[in-house]
């Protein structure tokens, strides 16, 4: 309505200036005179520039008929192209403007008039190579999926816009959710342009969804050559591939090779968790202590981790625990004052019922770094030196609204999850799991949970009071079980 408006009020102004331009032209003096075989004419300021225009435009027309008279002669001297070349350009000449018009309208988002503009073009051009690619891109905006199918698929059939149509086609399976199709359409693009990045990435992550790991590495492998991923990251990543590969030639009971292959995922990357723990898990089958020890403690020195500490456990799974507290010590002087390293000595402690080090080692973890684990231990400590109920019913009440502390969580979505995997369960992205804190570790409880532990030392039965509470309301496998607090956790090395 607006713009309506504005264009009435443009043409009653331009209206008016010509107007007064006609009438500044009739009360002016002077003119032109004109001269031709000895007659004279006299023209007025108006006259003058009407006859201005009627001159240029007589001279457009007699430019345009000398080119038809141009185009005639070449015809009758043999020429048989020259008179479709002449009505060709102009023909051309709409068909690019109408081109032009229809990117305009593309990049503005108005997919109605982008494909009439599409349609247009291709009557003047007749040059689908050119206008196919507008013609789908504004289907697609427009909502019409058919059409940008049936266009995308006549792409295919040139060889200069294969790869387009291809490309078009595995968007909308995706967009479908129609993954088998989108990655046959994938590979196919990836044959056609293995240099295009963004083909790379769907493929990639296509492969990693169908656990086709093996093809993963080679597309891997590709972005590396062709430049469009880092060498680390490309290792880091690599090592991941192995990994999973590992994972699935284990579930098919082949030992062998997947022990092989999770060694080499675990060379390649040292600080791949799982990767050493599958590593060492292998070497310990072979009877190669040494070397699952080697392992394990390069991976702790990277990043110290409770399924590192329970495969360094498992070399010596039937050690006494003042044997294994002794052996364990090759760890705790990596990282001595790392959170992990604090709580799994003093859970080999506990194991050796000698609380008073357990809490040494512990120190004041609790107060600077509170989690469920950490909460836990104070109450096994404070169990095993033979503090009343009422006190180890607090610690145990203080687990259950402490954070969890660390767990496997996606960098993309933050989904939190049990176990590492290769991809996330909830977004389907790639190697972005990392061992961290959630950004929302705190469990919601209700308000005056500090009361807790006061009310339930009220009751005849404290004990049973503390049993009720975790086993009713805490998930937490890290929660030990009150009936037996002198046992270690449940993660305890």
């Amino acid at each position: 309505m607006i713009w309506s408006l504005v264009k009435i009020v443009v043409f009653i102004v331009a209206v008016a200036a010509l107007a007064l331009g006609a009438g500044y032209l009739l009360e002016a003096e002077g003119g032109v005179r004109i001269i031709v075989a000895g007659q004279e004419f006299t023209l007025g300021p108006l006259e003058s520039v009407v006859g201005l225009i009627v001159l240029v435009l007589a001279i457009w027309i007699g430019l345009k008929i000398l080119g038809l008279l141009v185009a005639v002669w070449k015809f009758l001297n043999g020429d048989d192209t020259a008179l479709s070349r002449y009505f060709a350009r102009n023909k051309a000449a709409k068909g690019f403007d109408a081109l032009a018009e229809g990117m305009m309208a593309l990049a503005s988002g108005e997919g109605r008039v982008a494909l009439a503009k599409a349609e247009k073009a291709d009557r003047y051009l007749n040059r689908p190579e050119l206008t196919n690619l507008l013609t789908a891109q504004a289907a697609e905006m427009a909502g019409d999926r058919k059409k940008a199918e049936e266009t995308y698929r006549k792409l295919v059939q040139n060889d200069s816009t294969r790869f387009v149509g291809v490309r078009g086609i595995m968007k909308q399976k995706l967009a479908d959710g129609d993954t088998d199709t989108a990655l046959k359409l994938a590979q196919k693009a990836f044959a056609l342009k293995p240099k295009h990045e963004d083909t790379q990435d769907v493929l990639l992550k296509l492969q990693a969804g169908h656990e086709d790991w093996a093809g993963a590495r080679q597309t891997l492998s590709a972005k590396l050559k062709y430049g469009n991923l880092p060498r680390d990251l490309h290792k880091r990543r690599d090592a991941v591939l192995a990994l999973s590969e590992a994972k699935k030639v284990l579930d098919k009971d082949e030992t062998i090779e997947a022990r092989e292959a999770a060694i080499a995922a675990n060379k390649q990357s040292p600080d791949l968790i799982p990767a050493a723990v599958m590593a060492a898990e292998g070497y310990i089958e072979q009877g190669q202590k040494k070397y699952a020890t080697r392992v394990l403690k390069k991976a702790w020195e990277a990043r110290p981790h409770p399924d590192l500490a329970a495969a360094f456990a498992a070399i010596e799974p039937n050690e006494t625990p003042a044997a294994r507290l002794k052996r364990f010590a090759q760890l705790s002087r990596s990282h001595p004052n790392d959170p992990e390293t604090r709580m799994l000595m003093c859970e080999l402690n506990i194991a050796a019922e000698d609380f008073p080090a357990a809490r040494r080692a512990l120190g004041d973890l609790f107060e600077t770094d509170p989690t469920t684990r950490s909460a836990t231990l104070m109450a096994a400590i404070e169990r095993g030196q033979g503090a009343s109920d009422a006190v180890v019913q607090g610690w145990l009440t203080r687990a259950l609204s402490a954070p969890r502390g660390p767990q496997w969580v996606c960098d993309n979505c933050q989904n939190i999850h049990a176990e590492w995997t290769p991809i996330c369960t909830n977004c389907a992205a790639f190697d972005t799991l990392s061992w961290k804190r959630p950004p929302s570790a705190e469990i919601a409880m209700p308000g005056g949970t500090e009361m807790l532990p006061l009310l339930g030392a009220q009751s005849a039965d404290p004990a049973a009071n503390a049993i009720a509470v975790v086993d009713s309301t805490s998930t937490d496998a890290e929660v030990i079980e009150a009936e037996d607090l002198g046992n270690p956790p449940k993660k305890s090395a």
